[in-house]
Formats: structure tokens, C-alpha cells, sequence
């Protein structure tokens, strides 16, 4: 609670709940969960401007805790808590015991009382078209009768005679024969003039803290990747929009798929993204380039990555950290750097069968090739590249990828040589079925070329772990 400069603050109430909550709920994985959320919620709210926000999506199993330790991080601080937003992401859910669960929570903070603030319009409800746009003209254009009249309003209008009738109104002369000139006025019975409002030029309802109209993924949604907390853009466009303006920062401190990332990059903010496997930020990496093709080079020249391997000897540390996680880490990202995001990781762990990676490529119209990786941190000899063959094989596979930190040697070469080439049935080009590739080789910028490459492979790529109950900080 006394830091040394630059160090992070934490308030007594932050370190008061955080005690409290070990009492209530005893040190199992809710009070670790808590504490790992509020060690992060503390950094990010010390980043943020004092024009900034903060929004945290989850779902109703914590959400009650995270809303203490935000009001403790931020509220104990001079920020304010603005809105608890329930997110209704399914139509039905049939649970065991109990009422179905179809909402998440998204608790919505600033960190001062100055934040950026736009006003966000949702669309109306049908049964608000229906009850209150219920006329239409003769092109089957909906709209609502408005009152053009100005008595009871504070501040006045304009007194006039239009149409046989004097009275208050609530434009003036000039305004009301440029409404009436464009087919904007109708007139009652008694010939009283009012204003049509068409649907289609109407903003919407200014938006509520109950979201209804944001329909969570389905299968057949294009934007939809597969991953399994992946959020739609609509969702992310809607809390962008409100909180921050062109040219502001939003910060994604989870970022899995990238679904903040690339509604940032659309909406003209700047952007940051973290996330702790290297498969999600390949995976932004290629959604971007898939999104964005004509801008993509001038896009990847501005993005700065940090904590990925630039040369070397960050490879090798990388290669030979001792938690199995880590390792999977350096085979993640160097077979997915290889084949340019294309490929997809073999996410299991131990009993992989030799296969860490697989990408595809066209044979025809309807049928597809098979190209499998296998990466190797140590040595690799002749019997390394006999097994890979072995279970190219055994896949059917057409090609089979070392990926190995040295050249290989004569009797490596002589088996890739044993192993034959592989001749496409459409295009005039051969290539060896079995081929070895160095890191030094990745760092130096060298990528995969299959012959008819596919490009839409990865799109059903997931990463691991990300099904937790609780999801993601935006």
C-alpha cells in the first residue's frame, strides 16, 4: 500500500477483500481465480487514462465477487462504477437442476469521472415496430406519428397560422414548408398538421443495460472461428464505440481470438493485444491479414510483437524452458510462423503420435492433400527423419516437415532422398515428400509452399483451456 515509485498501488480496501473473500471462501480455485483477476484489474486500471474504461465480461458464477473487487480497485480510487449490462447470448438452455442459463455480465467502469462517453443507439425491438411504427406510406415505408406541436414545452416555439390552424409550434414557418415539401407532414381529420418519422431515419433506443438484440455466434456465422470464448463483433463495436474515439487505445488483456483487436482495427482505434499462447496471436495475425489483404503489409509493418522469438538465441530460450507448456509454446509458434498461420496445431499433449502440426493443400477440386510437422528443440539424426516418414505413412500424408534447430546431415540427406519426390497431378512441379527446415531458417524469413496451399484450414483452430465458466477480459 506504500509503493516505491513506479511500482502499483494497492488500496486498503483492495487488500482488506481480498482477505476477507479467503475466509468466505476458503483458498480453493473461486478464491485463486479472484486473486489472479485482481492482480490484473489493479495493472490495468494503472494504465488506463483517466478518460478511460473498463469493461469485464463474465458470466454469473463470479460475477457478484468481481463486482466487490471492482468496486474496491476502482470506486476506492475516484472511479465509478456505471453499469452491470446483461448480455442475453442464448435463446434457451436446458440445465440439469435449475432455470436455464442464457446470460452473461458485463460489469462497465471508469476510472474517473471525466470518461469518454458516445451516445450508442440498439435497434428496436419488433414489438416497438410493431406498437409504434405501425403506419405506412404508399412505398411500404414504416413510420410513427410525431406531434409537431410546441404547447407545454419549455422554451417555447413559433406562433403561426399553418393549414387553418394557429396555434404553438414547435419549427418555424420556413422549417414546416420544407417538411411538408418533402411528404414529412401528415393531417388529422380536423386537418391539424403532424410529422412522420420514418423507421428507417430514426437512430433507435439510446442503449439499455439489458442486450437482447446481440446475437451470440452460431455455426453459420462467417465471422465465426471456432474458438470457443469468441465473442461477436457486434458485441466489442458496441463498447468501442461508446468508450473511446478514433485514434484512442483499447487495451485487450486476454485476447484469444481477436475479436477486439479486429473491430479496433476497423473502427480507427489503436490497439493492444495479450494473450499467453502463441496460437491465439497467429491467429489474430491471420485474421487481420484475411480481413484487411490490401492493407495487411502496411498493417503488419506498424504491429509490434513482444515476448515472440526475433532471433536465435530467444528460440533456444523458448525451446528449452522445463514446463511441457512452454515447450508446446515454441512448437506452436514455430510451425505456425513457418506456414504462415496456415497450419493447425496438434493440441495434444505427450501422445501426439510424432505429429505437432498439419496443414493442407488442394489435389483437385474435392480433394485435399496432407502436409504433417514435427519439431524437434534437441538433436535430430537420420532415424528422426525415418520416424517422421513412418508417420507421414501411416497419416497418408503427402509431405512430411522437420522443423529442427541444425542442418541436416548426409545421412539425413540421404534419407530424404530414399523418401522420393511427391509430383502434383495439376501442377508441373515436384518436391521432396520429406524436407527439413531450421529455425535459423524461420527467423531468416523462410515459409511453407504447397502446391494449391488451402488458406481456410485453420479456421476451426481452438485453443486449449479457454472453456473456463468465467471469460474474458475485454
Amino acid at each position: 500500500m506504500a509503493p516505491r515509485a513506479g511500482d502499483t498501488r494497492w488500496t486498503e480496501q483492495t487488500v482488506e477483500l481480498i482477505r476477507g473473500l479467503e475466509k468466505v471462501l476458503g483458498r480453493g480455485s473461486l478464491f485463486a481465480y479472484l486473486v489472479h483477476m485482481t492482480l490484473r484489474i489493479v495493472e490495468i486500471r494503472r494504465v488506463l487514462k483517466p478518460t478511460g474504461s473498463f469493461y469485464l465480461h463474465c458470466d454469473p458464477t463470479a460475477s457478484h465477487y468481481l463486482k466487490l473487487v471492482l468496486d474496491a480497485v476502482f470506486c476506492g480510487q475516484g472511479g465509478d462504477f456505471r453499469n452491470e449490462i446483461s448480455w442475453k447470448r442464448n435463446t434457451s438452455h436446458s440445465d440439469a437442476v435449475g432455470y436455464g442459463r442464457i446470460r452473461d455480465v458485463i460489469l462497465f467502469y471508469t476510472k474517473s469521472l471525466k470518461s469518454t462517453w458516445n451516445d450508442i443507439y440498439q435497434d428496436y425491438s419488433a414489438e416497438y415496430v410493431e406498437q409504434y411504427y405501425r403506419f405506412k406510406d404508399e412505398n411500404g415505408k414504416r413510420w410513427m406519428s410525431g406531434d409537431l406541436s410546441a404547447a407545454g414545452l419549455s422554451g417555447g416555439g413559433y406562433t403561426y397560422e399553418w393549414n387553418g390552424h394557429t396555434k404553438v409550434w414547435r419549427c418555424p414557418v420556413e422549417t414546416m414548408q420544407k417538411l411538408h415539401d418533402e411528404g414529412k407532414v401528415y393531417y388529422t381529420k380536423n386537418g391539424v398538421a403532424r410529422r412522420k418519422r420514418y423507421l428507417d431515419e430514426a437512430k433507435g433506443m439510446p442503449a439499455q443495460d439489458s442486450w437482447e438484440d446481440v446475437q451470440a455466434l452460431r455455426s453459420w456465422h462467417q465471422e465465426k472461428l471456432g474458438y470457443p470464448t469468441q465473442k461477436p463483433e457486434a458485441l466489442l463495436e458496441r463498447i468501442i464505440r461508446a468508450s473511446s474515439n478514433e485514434g484512442d487505445t483499447v487495451l485487450d488483456a486476454y485476447c484469444g481470438c481477436g475479436t477486439t483487436v479486429a473491430v479496433a482495427q476497423r473502427l480507427g482505434r489503436r490497439w493492444i493485444g495479450i494473450d499467453i499462447t502463441y496460437q491465439s496471436i497467429s491467429l489474430i495475425l491471420k485474421r487481420l491479414a484475411d480481413k484487411y489483404p490490401d492493407q495487411w503489409p502496411q498493417i503488419e509493418a506498424d504491429i509490434l510483437l513482444d515476448g515472440v522469438p526475433r532471433d536465435l538465441a530467444s528460440a533456444v530460450a523458448l525451446a528449452n524452458r522445463r514446463d511441457d507448456k512452454t515447450r508446446k509454446e515454441f512448437e506452436k509458434w514455430a510451425v505456425l510462423t513457418f506456414s504462415n498461420n496456415q497450419a493447425r496445431i496438434n493440441e495434444k499433449k505427450g501422445a501426439d503420435a510424432g505429429i505437432d502440426g498439419i496443414a493442407y493443400f488442394l489435389l483437385d477440386k474435392e480433394t485435399n492433400g496432407k502436409a504433417i510437422f514435427q519439431v524437434k528443440s534437441g538433436a535430430s539424426n537420420r532415424a528422426t527423419l525415418a520416424t517422421l516418414n513412418s508417420d507421414r505413412l501411416r497419416e497418408k500424408a503427402e509431405f512430411g516437415f522437420l522443423i529442427a534447430m541444425d542442418l541436416p546431415t548426409k545421412a539425413m540427406r540421404d534419407e530424404i532422398a530414399a523418401a522420393g519426390k511427391y509430383k502434383h497431378p495439376l501442377l508441373n512441379r515436384e518436391d521432396d515428400r520429406l524436407q527439413v527446415i531450421t529455425v535459423a531458417e524461420i527467423l531468416q524469413g523462410k515459409r511453407l509452399d504447397l502446391p494449391m496451399a488451402r488458406a481456410d484450414a485453420v479456421k476451426a483452430a481452438a485453443a486449449a483451456g479457454d472453456a473456463d465458466k468465467q471469460e474474458r477480459l475485454f
